[in-house]
C-alpha cells in the first residue's frame, strides 16, 4: 500500500499519545479509588464490575480515529479488476506422443477436457483462437467470440507426427499480434500452450520464438502433461507393433514461460489440468489495478464511530 500524503500519517503519533493517556488515566483511577474506599463494601454498592465493556467503546473510538487518519493520508492499494477484453490463443500439442494414456482417458483428452473447461471461464468479450501442433502448426480457429467455434476446433484435433513447438509459439503469437480494437490499439494478448514438452521438427526453435513473443510482449503461460509413465504404441513395417516410452520433458517449456514471462505448471492428471486452466482464467481474466482506498477508510471510520457510540449508550448511558 502507498500513500499520496504519507505526512499524513504522523497524526498516528496523537493516537498512541492518546491511548498512553488513557492507560495511564485507568491505572491512576484505580489508585484513586483504593485510597478512598473500603474495597470490602464495593460488592454491597455495585452488582458487578463491568470490566471489558468499559474499555471497548473507547479502544473503537482510537481505532476509528486512526482509520480516519489513514483515510486523510490517501492510500492506495493495488487490487485485482475484471479486464474488459483481451486475446488468447490456445496452442495445444496433438503429437503422437499426446495419445499416451498416462493421464485418463489420454493427454490430448484431457487436454480438450481442460481447455473447453478454460474457455467456459473466460469472460464472454474474450477472443479465444486454437492453435494445433504436430509437425507443423495450423491454426485451428482464428480469435473469435463466437465460442461454439472454439469448441468445435478443441473437438476436431487429432493425434499426429512431430512436435513443432517453436513454429506453435511463433503462430500463436502473431495471431495475438494481429489482434486490433477500434482504436487501433492491442488488446493484451497471453498464449496458453499445453504439451508433453518435447520439441521436434518444424523451423523455428522454441529459443528463437519465444524471444519474438517477448519483444511482442505477449506472455506464453506453459503446461507439461504427462507422467514418466506414458507409453504410445507403435506399428513396424511387417505389422509388428512396438511400445515406445514418452515420458514428459519440461525443460523447454519452463525456460519458454521464463523467456517470455508467463508461468509454467506441471499438471499430471486430469484434475490438476482443469485446477491449472482455472488459474490462468483467472490470472489472465484479471490485472492488477492501484486504486485510492480513501473511501474505504473514511466509512469504516465512520462506522466504528457509531458502533462505540452505540455500545456506550446501550451498556452506560453514555457517549465514549
Amino acid at each position: 500500500m502507498t500513500f499520496q500524503s504519507p505526512l499524513a500519517l504522523l497524526g498516528l503519533l496523537v493516537v498512541l499519545v492518546l491511548v498512553a493517556a488513557y492507560v495511564r488515566h485507568e491505572r491512576g483511577r484505580g489508585s484513586y479509588v483504593a485510597r478512598f474506599t473500603n474495597l470490602a463494601l464495593l460488592p454491597n454498592l455495585v452488582d458487578r464490575a463491568p470490566g471489558w465493556r468499559r474499555h471497548l467503546p473507547v479502544a473503537i473510538l482510537l481505532v476509528a480515529l486512526a482509520a480516519m487518519v489513514v483515510g486523510v493520508a490517501r492510500p492506495h492499494a493495488n487490487v485485482s479488476v475484471p479486464r474488459e477484453e483481451a486475446t488468447v490463443v490456445l496452442a495445444i500439442d496433438v503429437s503422437r506422443s499426446m495419445a499416451a494414456k498416462d493421464v485418463e482417458p489420454s493427454r490430448l483428452g484431457a487436454a480438450r477436457a481442460a481447455a473447453n473447461a478454460f474457455v467456459r471461464k473466460v469472460p464472454e468479450k474474450f477472443r479465444v483462437g486454437v492453435v494445433s501442433f504436430a509437425s507443423r502448426a495450423v491454426v485451428a480457429v482464428p480469435p473469435t467470440a463466437d465460442r461454439s467455434l472454439v469448441r468445435a476446433a478443441l473437438a476436431a484435433l487429432r493425434p499426429g507426427e512431430g512436435t513443432a513447438l517453436g513454429d506453435a509459439i511463433a503462430l500463436s503469437a502473431q495471431l495475438g499480434q494481429r489482434e486490433r480494437r477500434a482504436d487501433g490499439t492491442r488488446p493484451p494478448t497471453a498464449v496458453l500452450l499445453i504439451s508433453d514438452g518435447t520439441s521436434m521438427g518444424g523451423r523455428t526453435t522454441p529459443q528463437a520464438s519465444s524471444q519474438r513473443a517477448r519483444s511482442l510482449r505477449i506472455p506464453v503461460y506453459t503446461v507439461v502433461l504427462g507422467t514418466q509413465n506414458g507409453t504410445v504404441e507403435q506399428t513396424l513395417t511387417g505389422g509388428f507393433r512396438q511400445i515406445v516410452q514418452v515420458p514428459p520433458s519440461p525443460d523447454t517449456l519452463r525456460q519458454v514461460a521464463q523467456t517470455t514471462g508467463g508461468v509454467f505448471f506441471t499438471a499430471r492428471n486430469d484434475a490438476r489440468l482443469r485446477d491449472v486452466y482455472e488459474r490462468l482464467g483467472s490470472r489472465i481474466g484479471h490485472r492488477r489495478e492501484s486504486r485510492e482506498m480513501t473511501d474505504v477508510f473514511a466509512g469504516g471510520s465512520a462506522a466504528l464511530l457509531l458502533a462505540g457510540g452505540a455500545l456506550s449508550a446501550l451498556w452506560f448511558r453514555r457517549v465514549p
